[in-house]
């Protein structure tokens, strides 16, 4: 009875076996219900207007990008929400096939994932109190306390800046929440996420002088056979408007 009940587990195993590896497309992509291979976009959904959610749903600019690339290649949108500082481990290590998340293109970043062409530049910015700011400008970060997201563009600039103090948070918000209660200085955010954080807190108003210029882009596996395809979809997305249709959508002209 031992022996067959032992067989019987080798049996359900293999089986199992099986349908894993029939269940992975290329590039180890799986398929969906309809047989559609899906395409993994890992992101953090809490940079609003380029991830966030409405109610359940994932939308914003990267989505609806990554949406139009899916379709023009075939594949199944499916977006993990994640720490933003998890993302390109997710990437590098397979578990997501690329990842969108407001993603600066840096050389730091460029030692563990490759970067498709950008799709649109954005600017770092500096939020501070209406009131009795200690930061007037880029030059005052370097005698304040700074809240920055983890593991954002924020962070690495802002860590290079000789005599600033660096708080970081998991989630821009929580940051902004810092500045409104008087626990930093300023915060130093895209400018985007940066507008709607200002609209939904009273206190605080954004600096005209921007702290730092940036190029937005996707991060891929290092050799991956997607960096190819996704380029060409994006370069159709850019030369048929769709891309600045759906910027504008979210951000305006």
């Amino acid at each position: 009875m031992k022996k067959i009940i032992a067989l019987m587990l080798v049996v359900v195993l293999a089986a199992t076996s099986a349908f894993v590896l029939a269940s992975c497309g290329d590039n180890g992509n799986t398929k969906s219900e309809d047989n559609t291979k899906e395409l993994h976009m890992a992101t953090n959904a809490f940079f609003e207007p380029y991830e966030y959610y409405e109610g359940k749903k994932i939308v914003g600019i990267d989505a609806e990008i990554a949406e139009a690339i899916c379709d023009k290649l075939g594949y199944k949108l499916v977006i993990d929400d994640m720490e933003f500082d998890s993302i390109i481990t997710a990437v590098s290590s397979g578990k997501a096939d690329f990842g969108m998340a407001g993603m600066t293109v840096t050389d730091e970043r460029k030692k563990a994932v490759d970067f498709t062409d950008s799709y649109t530049t954005a600017t770092q910015v500096i939020i501070v109190p209406e009131k009795d700011s200690k930061v007037n400008n880029a030059d005052d970060i370097a005698k304040a306390s700074v809240g920055v997201q983890l593991g954002t563009t924020g962070d690495l600039y802002v860590s290079d800046v000789e005599g600033a103090s660096v708080e970081r948070f998991s989630k821009g918000a929580d940051a902004v929440l810092a500045l409104t209660k008087g626990k930093v200085d300023c915060v130093v955010i895209d400018n985007e996420p940066a507008k709607a954080f200002v609209e939904q807190n009273e206190g605080i108003k954004i600096l005209d002088d921007p702290f730092e210029n940036e190029d937005y882009a996707i991060c891929l596996k290092k050799g991956s056979d997607l960096t190819e395809k996704i380029n060409g979809a994006l370069s159709e997305l850019k030369n048929d408007g769709t891309i600045k249709k759906i910027v504008d959508k979210y951000i305006g002209d």
